[in-house]
């Protein structure tokens, strides 16, 4: 952190699918010193339905929580602020209704990101909070609606999973009716192995020297070990064992009465208990310590880089670049010309920070499905854009990067800017045309300078304004810009070329 960044306070919201964690951490001589932690159990993975539809009491419990949370953040700049969204929001039929009614409780905006950029910042905010002593490392998360499986050295993680199986998911598919008995934790067990399955080979031969739990299920069971006199400070198999019997023992959910269970624990308990057990037994683990860091911490040290220009999403966007082959000479070119443009309407069309984010990747990007085939490759690259795993990435992120991607060329596809969320499509329709006339300009793919374009906005116009006589000596740009003028009537736009 730079000397103006000392005492800036920042705050990290997880929105899991048990409970909602918020973390508010203040800078001081480049170090996070946490002053603030407020945790809600919500159970909204509990008020999904199998259809995706959230039931309207757990709405207005989660929208409650959020709203305390919102009092809390109220004076935060948006970019000292992160609002992560995890497996429940990934599977929730209304999910942008209810993300927008999260954001104005907030007063944030709120990211939806995928199952391997949740493991991945699980992994940092474990990796911080146990610190770089050598050893490579098997992180264990057990969230409401999934688990997440991480192996990694120091800060780097190595191998990433996202598993659709988490203490309310299990609970709820497993004890609908609260009962514990051989043959329903026999199926539980069965359940968790059929998810382990597929991975497991992976982690047994990540040659990891040390296993580490995150998440309040994995809390909630060393304490309760602890109180049982089973294992003060480790988990081990021969303790989850022990839980097992005790659940059978209790026979149902009510009868739960364990030392260290929390009453609001109590329902979900014997899921992250299965869970667990499963990990332990399908990936061959013996003894688990507790991490005091999880997501949260992930997500305030992410945000972190991001403030000192260490955004990983550059380096996922670069990834990219290099396995799809990208020309980097023509990307460069084009980004240079789309954020010259970009300076000259930034005012005018009120565009921010974020945006000239957006149009810089987009610009590196726009060429990846050429690696795929020449036809249509920007159909191919905004399926890519959409559906990888890109770190740091939410899936708002690369719903913005895809249809930019798919709008840079050819017939502007409405279908593209529909699934943009509402609150970034009129700055995503504004730099579709920036891409496309950076575009069109290097469509010679020559590194001969272009002149310098003035671009100027009024309403609905587009004024474009070059060197007098260099259209005349450039007339296949001049046609290719005539199509322009036609393309970008799809999005109202009239481009006037001079």
């Amino acid at each position: 952190m730079t000397a103006p960044d000392n005492g800036r306070t920042v705050a990290a919201v997880d929105l899991g699918s048990n409970s909602f964690h918020m973390v508010v951490a203040r800078l001081q001589h480049g170090e996070l010193r946490v002053v603030d932690r407020i945790k809600t159990m919500v159970r909204l993975g509990e008020g999904v339905d199998a259809r995706g539809r959230l039931d309207p009491a757990v709405r207005e419990r989660a929208l409650e929580a959020l709203d305390r949370f919102g009092q809390r953040l109220r004076g935060l700049p948006r970019g000292c602020v992160r609002v992560v969204g995890t497996n429940t929001l990934r599977i929730m039929r209304d999910a942008q209704g209810f993300q927008g009614a999260a954001e104005a409780a907030l007063g944030h905006a709120v990211e939806v990101v995928s199952g391997v950029e949740e493991a991945r910042l699980i992994y940092l905010g474990v990796a911080h909070s146990l610190g770089a002593d050598g050893q490579r490392r098997l992180v264990v998360d057990i969230g409401g609606g999934s688990t997440e499986l991480i192996v990694g050295e120091g800060m780097t993680p190595l191998y990433m999973d996202s598993l659709e199986m988490g203490c309310v998911r299990l609970e709820r598919q497993s004890f609908p009716k609260g009962r514990y008995t051989q043959r329903t934790l026999d199926r539980a067990a069965l359940r968790v192995a059929q998810e382990l399955e597929p991975v497991a080979r992976r982690y047994h031969t990540a040659h990891w020297e040390q296993a580490v739990g995150a998440s309040g299920s994995v809390r909630a069971v060393q304490t309760v070990l602890k109180g049982l006199d089973l294992s003060p400070d480790v988990i081990t198999l021969n303790g989850l064992l022990r839980l097992r019997e005790c659940l059978i023992r209790a026979g149902r959910v009510s009868n739960l009465q364990l030392p260290g269970l929390d009453a609001d624990r109590r329902p979900v308990f014997a899921g992250g208990v299965m869970v667990l057990l499963g990990v332990f037994q399908g990936l061959g683990i013996q003894r688990m310590v507790a991490s005091d860091g999880a997501m949260r911490e992930g997500v305030l040290h992410d945000l972190l880089g991001r403030m000192a220009s260490r955004d990983v999403r550059d380096q996922a966007v670069a990834a990219m670049m290099a396995r799809y082959h990208v020309d980097t000479d023509q990307a460069r070119r084009v980004a240079e010309t789309a954020h010259h443009l970009f300076q000259q309407v930034r005012r005018s069309w009120s565009l921010d920070d974020e945006a000239a984010l957006w149009l810089r990747w987009a610009a590196e990007t726009h060429e990846i499905g050429l690696d795929i085939a020449h036809g249509s490759y920007h159909r191919h690259g905004e399926y890519l854009a959409r559906h990888s795993d890109l770190s740091g990435f939410s899936s708002q992120d690369q719903t913005v990067l895809a249809a930019l991607i798919r709008c840079h060329r050819r017939k502007i596809s409405r279908k593209a800017l529909d699934a943009v969320p509402d609150n970034r499509r009129l700055r995503v329709e504004r730099l579709t045309p920036l891409l496309r006339l950076a575009a069109v300009l290097h469509r010679s793919r020559l590194d001969e300078p272009i002149p310098s374009a003035t671009l100027r906005v009024r309403d609905n116009r587009l004024d474009l304004q070059f060197p007098a006589g260099w259209l005349d000596a450039h007339p296949l740009t001049r046609a290719d810009l005539a199509e322009e003028s036609a393309a970008l009537k799809r999005l109202g736009l009239v481009l006037r070329v001079r």
